[in-house]
Parts: C-alpha cells; sequence; structure tokens
C-alpha cells in the first residue's frame, strides 16, 4: 500500500511540475493561497520564494474521495443475517458433512472390494500355478513309471526269447544224439 502511494506521489509531482510551469508562464504572479483541486490531491500555492515557487501537496485520504471514484480499499458490506438463513446455512453445511460421510464410506467399500478381488485372484493364480506343477509332477512320475515298466516288460520278453532260444538248441541237440 506504502509503495502503491509513493508511486502515486511521484506520478503527481511530474504532473504538478508541468502544471506549475504552465501556470507560471499564464499568471506571473500567483493569486496567494490558490488552491488546485486534482482528482485525489489538492496542490495549495504558499509564499513565492526568492528561489522560485513552493506548494503544499495533500493527498486525500481514500474515504474523503468523492462518490464518485471507486472506492478499492474498503470491502463490501454484509448485510446481518437472519436466524432462517444462518439455520438454513447449518443445515446446508451439515448435510454437505453427511454426503461427504457416505461418498467416504462408499470410497472405503470400493476400495475394499478391489483389495478382496486382487486378493482373490492372487490366491487363483498361485492355486493354478500349483495345480499345474502338481499335474506336471504327476506326469513325469507316470512317464517314468511307464518307461520302467516298459523297460521291464522288454527285459522279460528278451529273457524269454533268450530262454526259447536255449530250449530249442536244447532239443536239436537231443534230437541229434538221439537219431
Amino acid at each position: 500500500m506504502a509503495g502503491t502511494l509513493v508511486g502515486a506521489y511521484k506520478e503527481k509531482m511530474k504532473e504538478l511540475s508541468v502544471l506549475s510551469l504552465i501556470c507560471s508562464c499564464f499568471y506571473s504572479q500567483p493569486h496567494p493561497n490558490t488552491i488546485y483541486q486534482y482528482g485525489d490531491m489538492e496542490v495549495k500555492q504558499l509564499d513565492k520564494r526568492a528561489s522560485g515557487q513552493s506548494f503544499e501537496v495533500i493527498l486525500k485520504s481514500p474515504s474523503d474521495l468523492s462518490p464518485e471514484s471507486p472506492v478499492l480499499s474498503s470491502p463490501p458490506k454484509r448485510k446481518d443475517a437472519s436466524l432462517e438463513e444462518l439455520q438454513k446455512r447449518l443445515e446446508a453445511a451439515e448435510e454437505r458433512r453427511k454426503e461427504a460421510q457416505v461418498l467416504k464410506q462408499l470410497a472405503e467399500r470400493r476400495e475394499h472390494e478391489r483389495e478382496v478381488l486382487h486378493k482373490a485372484l492372487e490366491e487363483n493364480n498361485n492355486f493354478s500355478r500349483l495345480a499345474e506343477e502338481k499335474l506336471n509332477y504327476k506326469m513325469e512320475l507316470s512317464k517314468e513309471i511307464r518307461e520302467a515298466h516298459l523297460a521291464a516288460l522288454r527285459e522279460r520278453l528278451r529273457e524269454k526269447e533268450l530262454h526259447a532260444a536255449e530250449v530249442r538248441r536244447n532239443k536239436e541237440q537231443r534230437e541229434e544224439m538221439s537219431g
């Protein structure tokens, strides 16, 4: 606020020096105690000095300004609120608090539902992964058992073929010896 007043004062002083120059051209002998008014300031000419002219500059306070000029510093006046208006405001504020509480509860429920859904999906994924691992293990085990069983059958078949070949040889030897 003080900075704007100083700036306004400097501007007015620049204008005033031009004004005094113009006035001194028209009136070589100014009238004593002449008062000039410029918007929000008054300029009062003092007695002439040996060094030149002197002026007194009086800045008006914002409250002294005319009603035509806008008042910037005073806030708009509020009318006194009636009891009914205050009651309505309180009820509206209470209603907003209730709505905010309901919205908060709904948000908490949605968050809980998201957490439950996330947990269920995670458990489902874990179950699927474990079931797949278990199935793969059983299939591997079954494959190994089947391969071992087939290998055992082949071994027995080979042993039977060897035994049959030996029996045939023995039979041929007996026929040759007997005949």
